[in-house]
C-alpha cells in the first residue's frame, strides 16, 4: 500500500467509525489528527528512503520518532488504538497490515471525582437565578441526569424525546458501537425534566427531537455541555476542574461507595469490561479504609486505653 492508497482509505476508515462503529465525535476528530500526523511524517520521509519499506516499517518508524520526542505516554496509546482500529477496518476489506502493535504501558490513574456534598451544594443548593444562563432550569437537568444515570457526555447529547420512558423513569441509551442499554434515574430527576420540558425547551416549528436543545432548537454540543460544567465551577468553595466525565466517575464511585454490585455499576456504565469499573473500587476502598479507620472498635479501644497522666 502506497501512501496515496492510505490516503483513500483513512477516509473511507472515518466514515467507517461514524456509522458502523458510532464512535463519539471527539474519537474520530482525534483518531483523524492522528492518521493526519501520520501521514505528514510519511511524506516528509526522504524517497529514497521509503520506496522500499512496506506501511508496516513507516508506521514503526513514526512511533519510534515520537517516543523520542518524549511526546506523552497516553498520547502515544491512543495513537497505538488508532492503528489497530484501522488495521482492523483494512482486515475487513481483506487488506492485512499484521502490525503486531504492543500498546506502551500507562501509569495508573485513580478517577477524579466530586464529594457527595459538592454535587448536592451544586444542585440543591445554588439557586437557578444565580446561575449566569439563559436556561438554568435546562443547565440543572443536564447535571442531575449525567449524575442520576452516569451516562456519557456523548450519550447524554444524543437522548431523544421517544427515547425517555418518564412513566418508568427509564432512558434508552445508544452507546459506543451502538451498543443498546436502559439506565435509571429517580423521582428527582424526573421532576426536573418535567420542569424543563414545561418551561424552558425551546419549540419552534422544526425542532429537533432531542431532549436538549439550545435557543435556536438545535441540539447541544459536547462543548456547549463542558461550558455548562465551567460554569458550576464558580459555585465550589475549592476551585475544582469539573467536566461532564468526572460526573460520570462521581456516580460510580458514589454508587460502589453505597454498596452497589460492581456488575449492576458495570451495566449501567456500559462498560464491555469488568476491568473498566474496576479502577472505581480502588477509590471506594480508599474511602472505606478512612471510614473504618474512624469508626473501628480497636481505634476507639486504643483511644480508651491511652495512660493517664494525670497522678
Amino acid at each position: 500500500m502506497n501512501i496515496e492508497q492510505f490516503k483513500e482509505k483513512t477516509n473511507e476508515f472515518f466514515v467507517y467509525l461514524e456509522v458502523e462503529r458510532n464512535l463519539s465525535d471527539l474519537t474520530i476528530r482525534a483518531y483523524r489528527s492522528d492518521l493526519h500526523q501520520f501521514i505528514r511524517f510519511w511524506e516528509e520521509l526522504d524517497d529514497n528512503h521509503t520506496e522500499n519499506l512496506s506501511i508496516r516499517q513507516v508506521i514503526e518508524r513514526y512511533l519510534i520518532n515520537l517516543f523520542y520526542k518524549k511526546i506523552d505516554k497516553t498520547s502515544i496509546a491512543r495513537k497505538f488504538s488508532c492503528f489497530k482500529s484501522f488495521e482492523r477496518f483494512l482486515h475487513t476489506q481483506g487488506i492485512e497490515l499484521n502490525l503486531k502493535l504492543t500498546r506502551p504501558r500507562l501509569d495508573k490513574k485513580l478517577p477524579v471525582y466530586l464529594s457527595v456534598d459538592e454535587v448536592f451544594h451544586l444542585l440543591d443548593r445554588v439557586a437557578n437565578e444565580a446561575l449566569p444562563s439563559k436556561f438554568p432550569l435546562r443547565d440543572k437537568t443536564i447535571f442531575e441526569l449525567l449524575y442520576a444515570t452516569g451516562i456519557r457526555c456523548s450519550e447524554l447529547i444524543n437522548i431523544k424525546l421517544t427515547d425517555l420512558d418518564l412513566e418508568q423513569k427509564t432512558i434508552r441509551i445508544f452507546g459506543k458501537g451502538k451498543k443498546e442499554r436502559i439506565v435509571l434515574f429517580g423521582q428527582k430527576a424526573k421532576d426536573r425534566i418535567l420542569s424543563y420540558l414545561e418551561t424552558e425547551r425551546v419549540h419552534p416549528q422544526y425542532a429537533d427531537e432531542t431532549l436538549f436543545l439550545n435557543y435556536r432548537g438545535e441540539k447541544l454540543t459536547s462543548r456547549s455541555i463542558q461550558r455548562i460544567f465551567e460554569m458550576f465551577r464558580s459555585f465550589l468553595a475549592l476551585d475544582r476542574h469539573i467536566t461532564p466525565h468526572k460526573i460520570r466517575h462521581s456516580f460510580a464511585t458514589h454508587m460502589l461507595n453505597q454498596g452497589a454490585d460492581l456488575r449492576i455499576v458495570q451495566e449501567l456504565l456500559g462498560h464491555q469490561t469488568l476491568s473498566s469499573t474496576e479502577k472505581y473500587t480502588h477509590v471506594s476502598l480508599e474511602d472505606l479504609s478512612r471510614l473504618c479507620d474512624q469508626i473501628h472498635p480497636m481505634r476507639s479501644s486504643k483511644e480508651n486505653n491511652q495512660p493517664d497522666n494525670k497522678e
